[in-house]
């Protein structure tokens, strides 16, 4: 059988599947690193470490291609969203990659925010301004090393440092990628004029942006390792959240795709560029004609494994605190405790910012709590009600998405979280939709694998995929719990804003 392989390069592992043209997925291969959590605010991967796990995962699945008799005609890529990393010349990494995670940049957003300034920034790039995104984190170095910025040659992101390891390319980056970095303006295809001038760089430091399905070839020394022919092409591919979306089959109309890992998001696929008026989606490419807008949360199975460890004392593999789609076998025994709890856990309500939170309101410094705690509470309570917080916040997402007027009619869900019943039904309940469970927990990699037959002419039609990716039968909300969680949702933003003013001060008292 000929297949694509479809590389995937995430913040904690890099995982490969090769995927025959009919949708069969097979030769699964990944590698896990850690995340570099050197001081409070910053979160930093090894950019050797990343190249080498392309490369590994590479070599690891055209082996297994190999011993099954098929023929690897194509590698197909995706990788993390707003990551940044100063580059030489030739596109080697002079420094840490400084991830989506990282939080250092929180005055400079804040201050654009400040200045009236966000909201174009955010209609013309679709990127909200937030420390996440490579905008804010330029402005940072811009403020913090001026120097260091002014003598560095290229900027790029996970998707350059990787194509320079893999391809014989020049320096390029996707359509789909650029349009994460809020620097690139998504209506006039250009590098953004006042976003440069606020990063401190030129069009110069920046990669050329070509489609995502554009091609090139292997490098020699990587196609002699992988045991390929020279010619195999590379597709440049597009980023994860994008080919998640694709990876679960979510490109008709009234489909949405749900990611449930450390974080979470919300997204479905329309036809153009598209900003909500009010400023709380982002938008981000898939291929020319299909963008991929939704909301991410920055608090999902994290905050289950905080409640793990803070509530049981039990820290988890190593694996799994690695490996964002990890299930854990102290997460699935205290998410079944949970589940013996009904729904609205008995009054208590749960604001799971741990870190923050992205959509739909991007405010980095939101901090979490719990409302309506007694004695009659324990563990298993807090537990549903933090599932119960998470699945509320994208069912704001979702509610944004009838306000734009975003029709919604299934939702197919991937990750390590919704391999929990519990998480599943209150999505379900939450969202007031049928969620179907996607059959391979490697959506992102088959989604690059997908896109890769599309450029290469054999997949024509994106909505196809959806016939080729398997999903469960659909788990349908329940009435009673989607009639509770509607009217808790209120309560929601009242108690966020309620509460603002007294974090706050303690942070004004204490420091943190």
């Amino acid at each position: 059988m000929d297949v694509i392989v479809g590389i995937d390069t995430g913040t904690t592992a890099t995982k490969a599947v090769a995927l025959g043209a009919a949708g069969e997925p097979r030769a699964p291969a990944s590698v896990a690193y850690p995340l570099s959590v050197p001081a409070a605010g910053r979160a930093e991967l090894e950019p050797d470490g990343l190249r080498d796990a392309a490369i590994h995962t590479l070599v690891d699945a055209a082996r297994q291609s190999r011993q099954r008799g098929d023929r690897v005609v194509a590698v197909s890529l995706s990788a993390f969203l707003h990551g940044l990393v100063p580059m030489d010349p030739v596109g080697r990494p002079l420094g840490p990659m400084i991830t989506w995670a990282d939080g250092r940049a929180a005055a400079q957003s804040a201050a654009l925010v400040a200045a009236g300034r966000a909201g174009a920034l955010h209609a013309r790039t679709g990127t909200p301004v937030h420390p996440m995104s490579p905008l804010a984190k330029l402005a940072w170095w811009r403020d913090t090393h001026p120097a260091t910025l002014r003598d560095t040659p290229r900027w790029g992101g996970v998707k350059e440092l990787v194509l320079a390891a893999l391809a014989d390319a020049p320096f390029v980056v996707d359509l789909s990628a650029a349009s994460g970095t809020g620097l690139y303006d998504i209506h006039q295809r250009r590098w953004d004029p006042e976003a440069l001038e606020i990063a401190g760089v030129r069009p110069a430091h920046l990669a050329e942006v070509v489609p995502t399905t554009a091609r090139f070839t292997l490098r020699p020394d990587i196609a002699a390792a992988a045991g390929l022919p020279a010619t195999t092409p590379v597709i440049v591919g597009a980023t994860d959240g994008p080919l998640a979306t694709l990876g679960v089959g979510a490109t008709a109309p009234g489909v949405a795709a749900v990611s449930l890992g450390t974080s979470g998001a919300l997204r479905t696929v329309v036809g153009a560029p598209t900003v909500d008026r009010a400023g709380r989606l982002f938008c981000y490419a898939l291929t020319t004609d299909r963008w991929v807008v939704g909301g991410a949360v920055n608090n999902a199975g994290s905050v289950v494994r905080w409640a793990r460890q803070t509530f049981t004392g039990y820290p988890g593999t190593d694996r799994a605190e690695m490996d964002p789609l990890g299930a854990d076998v102290g997460d699935a025994a205290l998410l079944a405790e949970a589940g013996r709890v009904p729904a609205g856990s008995d009054g208590l309500l749960c604001l799971p910012y741990l870190l923050g939170e992205r959509a739909p309101w991007w405010r980095p410094g939101l901090r979490g709590a719990y409302l309506g705690l007694g004695r009659e509470h324990g563990r298993a309570h807090l537990v549903r009600a933090a599932v119960e917080g998470v699945c509320q916040q994208l069912a704001l997402v979702r509610d944004t998405f009838a306000d734009e007027g975003i029709a919604v009619a299934e939702v197919r869900a991937t990750g390590g979280a919704v391999a929990s019943a519990l998480w599943v039904d209150v999505l379900a309940a939450a969202l007031d939709l049928p969620v179907a469970v996607a059959g391979t927990r490697e959506g992102t990699a088959l989604g690059a694998a997908l896109l890769g037959w599309h450029a290469l002419g054999t997949l024509p039609d994106l909505d196809h995929a959806g016939a080729l990716v398997g999903v469960g039968e659909p788990t349908r909300p329940d009435p009673d719990a989607a009639a509770l969680y509607r009217r808790m949702r209120p309560l929601v933003e009242r108690a966020v804003h309620a509460v603002t003013d007294v974090h706050t001060e303690l942070r004004g008292l204490t420091g943190r």
